[in-house]
């Protein structure tokens, strides 16, 4: 069964969310990649930033066109998460964010995070970036789009029944870390 779920989500909503379940987002999320999470957690003055208090980060960096003076998300898969692993914590904490969503899980210092400030990691299908778009009703702001350009920008995008997986919940626990240990014991097992 899927879980529909309103953004921004209380505390006891993203505490209660568990590892395998199968959400739907609908409400405001920000896609970032690199440069963004690079820049925003070496910012010190957080009134220059957009109010990402509560936000939903997603690892993406969409394909966006002009289209009748509005910005239109043509795909929007996710990207591999790992990479802002260096940041990730510190976001969390700094914005207290609610959701990260990517593919390919992240490591200990996000899982540490997401345990204490109330925070899940969600997995979105890779290979579907057109399917996934069409989640997206609508693009309602764009930062540091001359600075990073267009996939490494923030874009802010409301989204409707975007679905996602929980894989490192709010307790500390990760489907990915469970895969890694299982995997390691098979091999074991083998040799």
């Amino acid at each position: 069964m899927t879980r529909s779920l309103q953004l921004p989500l209380r505390e006891e909503e993203v505490r209660s969310l568990i590892l395998n379940e199968q959400v739907e987002l609908s409400g405001r999320i920000y896609t970032a990649r690199d440069a963004a999470h690079k820049y925003l957690a070496t910012l010190e003055d957080l009134s220059s930033a957009p109010d990402l208090h509560q936000a939903v980060f997603y690892h993406c960096g969409p394909v966006v066109i002009r289209e009748n003076d509005e910005w239109k998300i043509t795909a929007a898969g996710p990207t591999t998460s790992i990479r802002e692993e260096p940041y990730m914590a510190d976001l969390i904490k700094k914005f207290r964010l609610q959701g990260i969503i990517g593919k390919g899980g992240m490591g200990e210092r996000t899982l540490d995070a997401c345990r204490e400030f109330g925070c899940v990691y969600l997995h979105a299908v890779g290979g579907a970036a057109q399917v996934l778009a069409q989640a997206v009703k609508k693009v309602t702001g764009v930062y540091y789009l001359e600075e990073f350009g267009f996939p490494e920008a923030l874009w802010c995008l409301e989204v409707e029944r975007f679905p996602a997986v929980v894989t490192m919940d709010a307790h500390g626990n990760s489907l990915h870390q469970q895969v890694q240990q299982n995997s390691r014991c098979q091999l074991e097992k083998l040799l």
